[in-house]
């Protein structure tokens, strides 16, 4: 068995998932979604535009509905994971394939965040920059000295050496520059706001909100939790999942510990290969493997 990790937002791309729409499991997942959500993710996936895509909603919902259709294509022809990992919006992805949530509460809580996202990044404009060759230590430095009285902070542990800061545009504009006078290169990402920061407060408000009204289960397997790097509790539920909007990703941190655990192969269930990329180079020598294409998934399955 192998670790599954379901994808964050950020890959996204025009076509992704088209091909996939011809596997039942990926169709079924796409059209619960979409009469849930309002939104008519195959039409997206076929003939979406990159603006449209990159529309915070359609962004999450596109993302989910392959990373959860994957997975349940998998489950179908008799593979089953020996843990489960999400990257940001993938924790939710997660919840589903570890039978925490049904794909329907999952897509309403989906819904309610990233509508809550969306009116935070309206009301407090902001975005997310990769730093690349960046140490925790020196992410947190250049927060500290660009800050300057807006958000700056640290978002993502991606991978040895790629550290995700977020926070407000002016912020990052500063952070931006200083890094790449110190020789360094950064990368915006494709997202409409601050993800993971202070400036999402409003939304981890609203998240946290309706997870205390919805009920889960125990996982079917080991759910490792981006806050902290540790199993996921579900006592902690409603708690976990707000903070998650506004708090870092401990990403390096969960591939480590599964590694430490024994785990030794790592299926990327979605669109893009970041994740398997940022395997790579927190253990190049784990197996990685990324299913997000119908060719994929079938020399995987054959």
């Amino acid at each position: 068995m192998s670790v599954w990790m379901c994808s964050g937002q950020g890959a996204q791309k025009p076509g992704m998932g088209a091909d996939l729409l011809s596997v039942p499991e990926v169709s079924q997942t796409f059209e619960t979604m979409s009469s849930i959500i309002g939104l008519d993710l195959a039409a997206l996936s076929t003939d979406g535009t990159a603006d449209q895509i990159n529309q915070t909603e359609a962004a999450q919902a596109l993302t989910m509905a392959v990373s959860v259709g994957v997975g349940e294509a998998l489950y179908a022809h008799g593979f089953k994971p020996s843990a489960l990992v999400g990257f940001s919006l993938g924790q939710i992805s997660a919840l589903v394939l570890s039978r925490v949530l049904t794909l329907e509460v999952a897509t309403e809580l989906l819904r309610v965040r990233s509508e809550a996202m969306a009116r935070a990044c309206s009301e407090h404009p902001g975005g997310m920059m990769a730093l690349m060759g960046a140490t925790l230590a020196d992410a947190q430095a250049l927060c500290e000295e660009n800050a300057q009285g807006d958000v700056l902070v640290c978002a993502n542990h991606n991978a040895p050496g790629q550290i995700v800061v977020s926070g407000s545009n002016e912020a990052l504009e500063r952070a931006e520059s200083s890094w790449k006078e110190m020789g360094h290169k950064a990368k915006r990402l494709a997202t409409q706001g601050a993800f993971h920061s202070p400036l999402m407060a409003e939304a981890a408000a609203e998240v946290e909100a309706f997870c205390s009204k919805i009920d889960f289960a125990e996982p079917t397997v080991t759910l490792i939790c981006n806050t902290d790097a540790a199993p996921f509790v579900i006592e902690e539920a409603a708690s976990r999942l707000g903070r998650h909007v506004t708090h870092g990703v401990m990403f390096q941190q969960s591939i480590e510990a599964l590694i430490d655990a024994g785990e030794t192969e790592f299926v990327e269930v979605g669109f893009g290969g970041v994740l398997c990329n940022l395997v790579k180079r927190i253990n190049p020598e784990v197996e990685r493997v990324k299913i997000g294409t119908l060719e994929a998934l079938e020399e995987f399955t054959r």
